[in-house]
């Protein structure tokens, strides 16, 4: 489990790099300051929670693997996907029902953290 999720965790960070490049030096003159800080939102949350995956990798090497673990690294994953995916397309594509998406997303990075929180408050 902490090999996977601290691979997946750096390809995530990698890629928001990637998708934070393209937009500050593709997009930008395309979409427009509003859309633009959209999806820079989506980038940010993006980031954010790709470490967080990297970090639950590293906690899961030090303190051992769990069911809880891995379902707060699945959460943060789903997160990134329906949070920031749907940011990095509304930002896009202009297609404003795409925005109900992105609540979903949050509360699955609500989600990930409690699980996190809930399993280094066990292992102390």
């Amino acid at each position: 489990m902490a090999k996977k999720w601290i691979g997946i965790g750096s390809i995530l960070v990698m890629l928001s790099v990637m998708i934070g490049a393209f937009g500050a030096h593709m997009l930008e003159p395309i979409i427009g300051e509003d859309k633009i800080s959209v999806y820079e939102t989506g980038v940010h949350y993006h980031m954010i929670h790709a470490l967080g995956i990297i970090v639950i990798g590293v906690i899961a090497k030090v303190f051992g693997e769990s069911k809880l673990l891995a379902w707060s690294a699945r959460l943060l994953f789903i997160g990134i996907i329906l949070f920031s995916g749907s940011l990095y397309v509304l930002s896009i594509s202009g297609i404003g029902p795409l925005g109900a998406i992105t609540p979903f997303g949050g509360v699955s990075f609500i989600a990930g953290w409690i699980c996190l929180a809930v399993t280094a408050l066990k292992k102390v």
